[in-house]
């Protein structure tokens, strides 16, 4: 029963209403970004001040896009009009899962079962999973890395829209020029599309204000949920006079102020950088060595991905919702592979729902049990990446025994 497409699709419907339901009614309003940022940004936008265009934006133009689609109803509904574009983004995923575009019953069966991850992966994660312009580029995303081996080019394109709305996905595109052979149609089709995308952005006239996203993200703090924040939380709990939790107006957030903290902000991005192209270069080691891309482009994904996080100076908790991306990919191709992360990236995101939006509160008081929660998460982060590494490097170590595994051949891929 499970696998039948009415039933996953009733699920979806029904996971969709409910987080949709908690985001625009629960008093600690999590889809207050919807509702008192981007709706601002789109009225304002419709009245002629542009963010992006007229001054400086936190996100890349085209995250206006469906921002100005949830318009749709007027500013009063601006919620449900959000939660319809979520609907019908989500949807064209879930419709491509279950679309039997490959061979053979297995494939299917493994796509069904990543359709069900991700459906249960949303409910754990909670209404931030659908109440941020992140749902977007994930959406983009899955489909650009389930479509890779056999439509690089298609890949490509899809994943400079989704860097254009926010720029993370650019890894996913490094990801699969390392791990899969057609790499150069990959490469061309994102540096082409990205190129005619930021040409369109300029015709509109934003000029510098372009790349103000760039310089907006770079000069933030160490919001509280990052992993490396976990420090000075403690330090804030038992010694308040050398660190505290601030809130910074600007860019409506929390962060950790104090001895030390401007120091490691500041080495924040270079370790981020650092770690992304040492895994690229593990990545390439590896698939030099003879794995195929239908075993490496997964965890090698995950592992960019989930080092994106643990790196982060930030740390928002929508930004778990990448993880999905690479778990749905993994799940398809792989199946039985990918039980560990994937029941591990399922883990991180309920209990991601008890930081935010639930413990919030708690958190900012710097609640004993909330900093144990949420040392847990970042924790969890931390052991995810460390065996998506280990799951690249075994393909090299010991790829004889990885072929005994039998995921997809990749003339069965999606």
């Amino acid at each position: 029963m499970a696998r039948r497409p009415a039933v996953l699709w009733s699920a979806f419907l029904a996971v969709h209403a409910w987080l949709a339901f908690v985001g625009l009614t629960h008093a600690t309003l999590p889809w207050g970004d919807v509702t008192l940022q981007y709706r601002p940004w789109v009225q304002n936008a419709l009245a002629g001040d542009i963010v992006g265009v007229s001054h400086p934006w936190v996100y890349p133009l085209v995250a206006l896009v469906p921002m100005l689609a949830a318009m749709v109803l007027g500013p009063e509904l601006y919620g449900i009009g959000w939660l319809l574009v979520v609907v019908v983004t989500n949807a064209v995923v879930l419709a491509f899962l279950l679309a039997r575009t490959g061979p053979g019953a297995r494939l299917g069966a493994l796509k069904i079962s990543a359709a069900w991850w991700w459906i249960g992966f949303l409910l754990l994660l909670g209404p931030v999973a659908l109440g941020r312009i992140d749902v977007t580029t994930v959406a983009i995303s899955m489909i650009a890395l389930l479509v890779a081996q056999r439509r690089p080019a298609v890949a490509g394109a899809l994943l400079a829209i989704a860097t254009w709305i926010k720029v993370w996905p650019a890894v996913l595109v490094a990801a699969i020029v390392v791990a899969i052979h057609r790499r150069g149609s990959a490469a061309i089709a994102f540096v082409a599309s990205a190129v005619a995308l930021g040409l369109g952005v300029l015709a509109v006239g934003s000029g510098a204000n372009s790349l103000g996203f760039i310089f907006e993200q770079s000069s933030r703090g160490l919001q509280i949920e990052a992993p490396v924040s976990t420090v000075w939380m403690w330090i804030a709990l038992v010694d308040p006079a050398s660190a505290t939790v601030q809130y910074i107006p600007t860019i409506n957030t929390f962060q950790v102020v104090g001895a030390g903290v401007a120091e490691a902000s500041a080495l924040m991005t270079p370790l981020l950088v650092a770690s992304s192209a040492s895994l690229l270069v593990l990545g390439a080691l590896v698939a030099r060595s003879g794995a195929r891309a239908v075993h490496l482009l997964a965890p090698l994904s995950l592992a960019i991905v989930v080092g994106l996080l643990v790196f982060n100076k930030v740390g928002s908790p929508q930004f778990v919702l990448w993880i999905a991306a690479p778990v749905v990919l993994g799940i398809a191709t792989q199946g039985r592979r990918f039980v560990a992360p994937a029941a591990l990236g399922a883990g991180i995101a309920a209990v991601t729902q008890i930081v935010y939006p639930f413990g919030y509160d708690a958190l900012l008081a710097l609640q004993p049990w909330m900093l144990v929660v949420l040392t847990l998460r970042n924790a969890a982060l931390v052991v995810l990446f460390g065996l998506a590494v280990h799951m690249v490097w075994r393909l090299r170590r010991a790829h004889g025994p990885v072929r005994r595994i039998h995921p997809l051949p990749e003339s069965q891929v999606i």
